[in-house]
């Protein structure tokens, strides 16, 4: 059947990676909900994504194992992966293959799709920050993304200042169709958090919850200098949630500066919408955000947040409406914000209802389900 008239019904590849970041839980969310549209799904990855149940209907998992062979320095994950592409694509008759973060995904879909004779699948690749950022500048790999991009039949990214980026430092010309994260409200929501906070052992403590990857762009050592800036008496409490590379730092700042005691560390949870909507503040600090999911989840549950202006994060957070942004690395200026929404309970209360509006009105599921769609179904009549 031509791919073009299964309108009522998509074949939809997804490639991501698995871990707790931003661009796997997008990947994995937009798969679970186009399954439940009705569509086919299948997701790519090295392993199960955080956020994938171990069945869900409409969706197929495939994962991608690499033999261990001397002759390999580095195990070619790339061009297992390709392979893995290959074969789903040409059995399945994908009609898109949607690749998050470029590196390799977009070059394995490029290589997968050319080993396929007269291939119809349509490629779209989705940039979330550091592939173009970071990945984008080291000359080991920009060179190589450009390519991905420029042989893709869409190029997504996840902000407009991700968007100028990736045009900046590509010189990439082509179109760019910017999609914002989004949220699933209802996950996502405002709750009584009562009894996760007594879990927690906070009780009327001020609760303030710090989401990520752990990551120095992240900085997540900035919650420490922030929490022991707060005056004692507003017996504030820390909760983090997440693992990465630099917790090990962050515990030995508690350890250090005597605030054990007020900090929770939760690692990496399933049921992380229940410790965010128990929060009073949601902040984070980072150096760099092409979007910010974290914080979107947090405004979704009427939690107020507190941010570094910088990257995305100003078309997350409106200063002054749904949170307060500071400058990076000024914790002095952070730690006063947090106070400020600690202390006053009515600003507080009325930044995290603004919030809610805000998310319902432009970062929902059901919007950014219709856009991914609505692209789909306009590259497939391309054919």
């Amino acid at each position: 059947m031509a791919a073009a008239a299964r309108e009522d019904k998509l074949r939809v590849g997804i490639a991501c990676y698995p871990t707790y970041g931003g661009s796997g839980v997008l990947a994995t969310e937009l798969g679970l909900a186009l399954a439940a549209r009705g569509h086919e799904v299948h997701v790519f990855s090295y392993a199960r994504p955080s956020r994938l149940a171990a069945y869900h209907e409409g969706v197929e998992l495939h994962t991608v194992s690499v033999s261990s062979y001397p002759l390999f320095r580095y195990p070619p994950y790339d061009l297992a992966l390709s392979t893995v592409m290959r074969r789903v694509m040409a059995e399945r008759e994908l009609d898109v293959l949607h690749v998050h973060y470029a590196v390799p995904h977009a070059l394995c879909a490029y290589l997968a799709r050319q080993m396929i004779p007269d291939c119809k699948t349509k490629i779209v690749t989705t940039m979330h920050g550091t592939d173009a950022t970071v990945l984008g500048r080291d000359p080991s790999y920009g060179d190589v993304i450009r390519f991905g991009l420029e042989n893709s039949d869409a190029v997504v990214c996840v902000s407009d200042w991700l968007g100028q980026q990736t045009r900046d430092i590509f010189g990439f010309d082509g179109d760019i169709h910017v999609m914002p994260n989004f949220v699933d409200r209802d996950v996502f929501r405002r709750r009584d958090g009562s009894t996760v906070r007594e879990g927690l052992g906070v009780g009327n403590s001020k609760l303030i919850v710090h989401m990520s990857n752990f990551r120095p762009l992240k900085r997540a050592l900035d919650t420490i200098e922030v929490l022991r800036r707060l005056p004692p008496e507003l017996d504030a409490k820390l909760a983090l949630v997440g693992d990465g590379p630099d917790l090990s730092l962050v515990r030995d700042a508690a350890r250090r500066h005597g605030v054990c005691d007020q900090v929770r560390f939760l690692g990496e949870i399933d049921d992380v919408e229940e410790i965010v909507a128990a929060a009073d503040v949601a902040f984070f600090p980072s150096e760099s955000e092409s979007f910010g999911l974290a914080p979107l989840e947090a405004q979704a549950c009427g939690v107020p947040v507190v941010a570094s202006r910088v990257g995305g994060l100003p078309e997350v957070v409106v200063h002054g409406e749904t949170g307060l942004l500071e400058e990076v690395g000024d914790v002095d200026a952070m730690a006063a914000a947090v106070k400020s929404l600690l202390t006053d309970e009515k600003r507080a209360k009325a930044m995290g209802e603004a919030a809610e509006r805000r998310v319902a009105e432009l970062f929902s599921l059901d919007r950014s389900l219709q856009l991914h769609e609505a692209l789909y179904r306009d590259l497939l009549s391309k054919s």
